[in-house]
């Protein structure tokens, strides 16, 4: 689901993007997993004194138990844990009040963390995603810090931007995210069957390049740099969560 966190906070930025910045934004961009690079994103488990976990990502945490319970992660969804055997577990993520996707985690028997992400977005369109992890440090089972090591994605982001005579944009995306607005710094809220209430987002242009910022309830916990390629057939962004030092890479192809 974190992947899912991450891009939804793409999709969201790029609602607003769009025209007074520069109109080789215009068009439909397809994310490109090969090309991009989520290596640096960690995610940190803690078995607390009281029984409960930790988790901790993006530099936000929340607690849960492995109840079958509905516990808030702090980014506006819900999540929903329980142990299926000593290396597996299971997490629904509510979305608005729906159920939008559900882990499976599993460590396997070389080690490495996988979260296996199966779910629908509002076009109807699956969500099938496969991160995996290798441990950073901790431990046994679980509990530790552990490192994005790949992702794979069988139904990549497709976002569409449309530029607006009023000088702003209209935004389109196989996860029906929608933030509209100018890039003029000014916090936009952001709707969406899969974006949680409270999440804005505010856009800025310097030196040919787009700054963006995302807010959870008037918190920024996502910055991102957008820059398209000279001949107009990629677009890169580069950032991540406003806590952490963890960058990521995200590239689209013009489709």
């Amino acid at each position: 689901m974190r992947r899912i966190a991450q891009v939804l906070a793409i999709t969201a930025v790029f609602s607003i993007s769009l025209a007074a910045a520069n109109p080789g934004w215009a068009g439909k961009w397809k994310e490109n997993i090969a090309k991009s690079d989520f290596t640096a994103a960690t995610i940190t488990y803690e078995k607390l004194p009281s029984g409960e976990w930790q988790s901790t990502a993006d530099g936000v945490s929340y607690k849960f138990g492995m109840d079958g319970k509905e516990y808030p992660d702090n980014m506006g969804d819900i999540a929903i844990w329980k142990s299926i055997d000593s290396t597996t577990w299971q997490t629904g993520w509510k979305v608005n009040g729906k159920l939008a996707a559900t882990d499976t985690v599993r460590i396997g028997a070389d080690g490495i963390l996988t979260v296996s992400t199966k779910g629908s977005k509002p076009s109807g369109e699956a969500i099938d995603q496969t991160t995996t992890y290798q441990r950073v440090s901790g431990g046994p089972g679980l509990a530790g810090t552990w490192k994005s090591k790949a992702v794979q994605d069988n139904a990549p982001l497709v976002i569409e931007l449309i530029a607006t005579p009023d000088n702003g944009s209209t935004f389109k995306s196989n996860y029906g995210s929608v933030c509209s607005g100018k890039t003029d710094g000014k916090d936009q809220p952001c709707s969406g069957a899969l974006t949680p209430s409270g999440w804005t987002a505010s856009v800025t242009t310097s030196g040919g390049r787009l700054n963006a910022t995302m807010k959870k309830d008037g918190k920024p916990i996502y910055r991102y740099e957008y820059s398209v390629s000279p001949d107009g057939k990629t677009l890169t962004q580069i950032g991540g969560a406003v806590a952490t030092n963890e960058k990521t890479k995200v590239v689209f192809d013009r489709q």
